[in-house]
């Protein structure tokens, strides 16, 4: 009872520690706080900036009004949102939030439209993102759909039923992440879009970046996304806090229309239904294709998504291709050039906006000197011979920065951004041969646990660890005794628990879902994986991406040494591919044929989708009209080579 009165460790958690220690069968419930997570609260709570209230009152600023009935439904009946499911945040925050998370949730959860500037509103806290609504003439000009039919409807809703029914004009994707666009078919119809009714703009190359991320890498995606935005948890003072830039992630359906108009340059401008726009292009920064979009005649800069209210992910740990810090930075320096002097609310595709023309210039400046601080002095520590882990835990960045509320870690954390820069300029690899070729993660785990003296060892190093408060070194070793025996149900419960405090502790909400999300998995399994694939959106793409994705699920084991010639004729697009499998590659070429083919396959390009993403008999596609002409044992080989991945697989077990 010494120890733990020295290290401020109750009896009742030393109790449990114990327990699992001996054998018995570990409790799997969530635990409270520590007395070291207590004591980390307290210190974080003293160490934060004063809140002078601007945050919350821009959050409320023009709030018009909220939908009544707060559960937003699919066509089946399930729910796929919940307006009011932070509504138990009440008071002070608990031991088991961090109490800056605590304070920018209980801002962020606000919901409802909110009037920006004279016809312009936001429908904010319906997902993860926002929708910006613009009064033109005759109709609506909306920017950003939200990520799934459903949620964009009951915005849309909300929006006519409080303003007045109107026909949309124009639909505007600010960049190609699918919170951004996937909400399309739940406010126009293609049919709509064919008739020229409707306009939707986007960023140059938006429907190749769309592509290249949702679909080829979808399936690894959407998994690892489960646990940046908490998918297996619920909301509550031991579970989710948001995703740091909005509450979650909404469960509906992700659609996508293709863009009728292309923004190329910064200054392109365009007038819609008597509405004036200035655009500005930031590729390259928060997505691949980006732009911001400027109302000159109210005064108002939809800012996307490289301004938000928080530091931002330069790699989302979800994963994704690197971001350019410094063109991020650059392009907040541009805005700041261009548009600082003649706006007075700047309005983000996240969080709440900012009013008045000396708050937009200092946000700007401060976002953007945020950025510039974390590139600068990670390559100055990179070039001076640090590695990523000494970078990020050397790497503090001034009181200037972080006495700003909307420049702190919710999202993005200074620790992961500066590894994610790192590796942009210098890759994985940090030239210690040591780490060039260590053994695969289960094979050194089992080194690890041998040469640490055993299992029994190893849990006792890792409950001493947690007594002391040291959850960092117990989930390291506990990790590499888990993968060693992941059968270990006293080792996984023990691994749960300290990852837990982590979360409990973490002033980012990613982080936080992360670690309560791996707590999850170890004590109750994995959970199905939430793709950002979707048949509308693999139909949406040009049919090159979509033969590229294909061959990223070629089995090389199923096809072995198959040589194949095909060709595939594109009935509805007027489109023909030449594709060879040779030594286990699928190489496709667009607008060529081979002379000598194993076989050829004619039909609309959607008796493709069915072939090789859905695996339909070819039976039934030649039922419905697919032309086979040829060897059908070679489209039959393909066909039975191509993978469908699956929407889980493990991340904190073997």
């Amino acid at each position: 009872m010494a120890f733990a009165r020295v290290c401020g460790v109750t009896t009742a958690f030393l109790g449990l520690l114990s327990t699992a220690a001996l054998g018995q069968t570990p409790d799997l419930s969530a635990k409270p706080a520590s007395a070291a997570t207590i004591a980390a609260q307290a210190k974080e709570r003293a160490a934060l900036p004063k809140d002078n209230g601007k945050d919350a009152a821009f959050a409320a600023q023009g709030f018009v009004a909220t939908r009544a009935d707060p559960i937003i439904r699919n066509k089946d009946g399930k729910p796929v949102w919940n307006l009011a499911a932070y509504d138990w945040m009440k008071g002070e925050a608990p031991a088991t939030v961090n109490p800056s998370l605590w304070r920018h949730m209980s801002i962020l959860r606000k919901n409802g439209l909110f009037k920006l500037a004279e016809g312009m509103w936001q429908v904010r806290g319906f997902d993860v993102s926002n929708m910006t609504v613009i009064a033109g003439k005759t109709g609506w000009i909306l920017i950003d759909p939200l990520t799934n039919r459903e949620t964009s409807a009951a915005a849309l809703e909300l929006v006519n039923q409080q303003l007045g029914a109107r026909p949309i004009v124009a639909v505007i994707y600010t960049h190609s992440h699918a919170d951004h666009f996937g909400g399309i078919r739940g406010i126009v119809s293609p049919e709509e879009i064919k008739a020229g009714k409707v306009t939707i703009l986007a960023p140059e190359h938006f429907t190749k970046e769309t592509a290249s991320e949702n679909v080829i890498a979808g399936p690894a995606m959407g998994r690892r996304a489960t646990f940046q935005f908490g998918a297996a948890l619920v909301p509550g003072p031991s579970g989710q806090m948001g995703s740091g830039i909005g509450s979650a992630v909404a469960g509906g359906e992700i659609t996508l229309i293709a863009p009728t108009d292309t923004i190329t340059k910064t200054g392109d401008q365009r007038t819609i239904d008597g509405v004036s726009m200035e655009f500005q292009m930031v590729p390259q920064t928060e997505a691949p294709a980006e732009l911001n979009v400027m109302f000159p005649d109210r005064k108002t800069l939809v800012i996307g998504e490289i301004a938000t209210c928080s530091l931002h992910n330069i790699l989302t740990p979800r994963g994704a291709q690197v971001r350019d810090a410094l063109a991020w930075a650059g392009y907040l320096t541009e805005a700041i050039r261009l548009y600082a002097d003649r706006t007075d609310t700047v309005a983000a595709s996240h969080c709440w906006p900012h009013f008045g023309k000396t708050e937009v210039r200092n946000y700007l400046t401060l976002q953007r000197d945020n950025y510039k601080y974390l590139h600068d002095q990670t390559v100055r520590l990179m070039n001076k011979g640090l590695t990523q882990a000494e970078i990020a835990e050397a790497l503090v960045p001034p009181p200037a920065l972080t006495n700003e509320w909307t420049n702190r870690g919710y999202y993005g954390t200074y620790s992961h951004n500066s590894k994610a820069i790192y590796q942009r300029y210098l890759g994985w690899y940090d030239a210690n041969p040591a780490n060039l070729n260590p053994h695969p993660p289960t094979e050194r785990a089992k080194l690890y646990v041998e040469a640490m003296g055993g299992a029994e060892r190893i849990m006792a190093i890792a409950q001493a660890a947690m007594a002391k408060g040291d959850y960092r070194w117990s989930s390291d070793i506990l990790n590499q005794l888990v993968f060693a025996d992941p059968q270990n149900a006293n080792a996984k419960a023990l691994l749960a628990d300290s990852f837990e405090q982590q979360g409990y502790q973490s002033e980012a909400a990613t982080w936080r879902n992360m670690f309560l999300s791996a707590a999850h998995d170890l004590r109750e399994g994995p959970r199905s994986g939430s793709s950002t694939t979707s048949l509308d959106m693999i139909s949406a793409i040009p049919t090159d991406l979509l033969l590229d994705s294909i061959a990223t699920r070629l089995d090389p084991a199923v096809i072995g040494n198959a040589a194949l010639a095909l060709n595939f004729n594109f009935s509805d697009r007027n489109e023909k591919a030449r594709v060879t499998v040779e030594n286990a590659v699928m190489i496709s070429e667009m607008g060529e044929a081979h002379a000598k083919p194993s076989v050829t396959l004619t039909g609309p390009r959607q008796f493709f989708l069915g072939l090789f993403f859905l695996k339909l008999p070819l039976a039934q596609l030649e039922a419905a009209g697919l032309k086979i002409e040829g060897d059908r044992t070679a489209i039959e080989a393909l066909q039975a080579a191509i993978e469908t991945p699956p929407n889980v697989f493990n991340i904190v077990t073997p």
